[in-house]
């Protein structure tokens, strides 16, 4: 089904390049849902306060019926007829899509640093790995956080590193300057009243690659215990990645999992994880990070990291539950997480979404 998805889109993007290009038609393309504040979001809005382009929105995941055929019949003909396109995750039909001379295609990626690998670096099925090497030959840039994380993001994407700009991440100019963290907090507490007061500590696990292994990730969090241990301090959040969430909840915790996880980044005071790159956004801001490695061992030989797991992490790593509130209690990060931060980020001037639009705008046009 999905090869036929594929073949109908291209046919109709294809079709639709007799039109000629809009100069200064913008386009972003979401395979990646960002919950409105990824870096998709923040240019699009920096872009329409600049004036004189046209700015499209598509959303590569449209739910109903009615839905998916509009999403067939009019993506195409917005992609087609884009002079730029900025895009925040692989997008499957781009491997077929024969773009015209000029456009301008860039990758922001929707998450920042280097830590997990991803796209080209990992185990893909032959056909996902031709089309992904298909569509990074089409990237016109790449962007990144760091000058240190250029040679992965082009070995992920199969592109030049000539292509790959270290010009920062646009979504962190809200997480650094936010002004209305009160605000968010005091909604926070409408909902959840009983954590007003306390610490909040988020448990933001990410997904393994087998069904079973996601299954179990809440039966290694004791909700009781943190309670008995911790409960007059802190208050424990638990956000299930998307692809683990099936709506089972750990007792003795508040689910938050349908919550924006860059509002949850800005109230929350501890992150406890895995293998999730949230911890580059708490890094960012300078807040402790425990990492819960359970299974360490056999998630690294079914993933892996770009770098040694045990010295880069910005954070204490533990392996049961008792040495996660052990950690809470005795915060031990140090210098891991400064160097850490500084590693992959070079930018923290909240001038991200200005440079990024600056570069691939401006310098298109001379």
């Amino acid at each position: 089904m999905k090869k036929l998805l594929y073949f109908l889109f291209a046919l109709n993007f294809n079709i639709c390049r007799i039109f000629p290009v809009r100069k200064n038609r913008v386009t972003f393309l979401a395979p990646h849902k960002g919950g409105g504040h990824d870096s998709l979001a923040a240019l699009a809005s920096y872009i329409d306060a600049l004036g004189g382009y046209e700015t499209v929105f598509v959303s590569s995941s449209p739910s109903g019926l009615k839905a998916k055929i509009a999403f067939l019949l009019f993506a195409p003909a917005k992609l087609a007829r884009s002079k730029y396109i900025f895009l925040n995750d692989n997008f499957m039909p781009m491997a077929s899509l024969n773009f015209s001379p000029g456009t301008v295609i860039t990758q922001l990626w929707h998450g920042e640093g280097a830590f997990k690998k991803f796209g080209l670096m990992t185990d893909l099925s032959d056909e996902i790995r031709q089309r992904e090497e298909k569509i990074g030959k089409k990237l016109t840039w790449v962007i990144c956080t760091s000058e240190n994380v250029r040679e992965v993001y082009a070995g992920a994407f199969g592109t030049d590193i000539g292509r790959v700009a270290a010009l920062g991440s646009p979504r962190i100019d809200r997480l650094l300057s936010c002004k209305n963290r009160e605000e968010i907090l005091e909604k926070f507490y409408a909902l959840y009243p009983e954590t007003r007061g306390k610490k909040l500590v988020l448990y933001a696990p990410t997904f393994r690659d087998n069904p079973q292994d996601d299954g179990g990730i809440l039966n290694h969090i004791d909700g009781k215990k943190f309670e008995e241990e911790l409960g007059n301090g802190y208050a424990l959040l638990v956000k299930l990645h998307p692809q683990v969430n099936s709506g089972e909840k750990a007792p003795h915790t508040i689910d938050v999992t349908d919550l924006d996880i860059s509002d949850l980044t800005l109230i929350c005071d501890v992150l406890v994880t895995d293998y999730s790159s949230v911890c580059m956004d708490f890094a960012l801001l300078g807040k402790p990070c425990v990492f819960y490695a359970y299974d360490l061992e056999k998630y690294r030989d079914e993933r892996s990291f770009c770098f040694g797991y045990e010295d880069y992490v910005p954070g204490e790593i533990v392996r049961d539950f008792e040495g996660v509130i052990n950690a809470i209690n005795n915060p031990r990060s140090g210098d891991k997480l400064e160097r850490f931060r500084d590693f992959n980020f070079d930018y923290t001037d909240c001038l991200n979404t200005k440079r990024v639009a600056d570069f691939v705008l401006k310098g298109e046009r001379g």
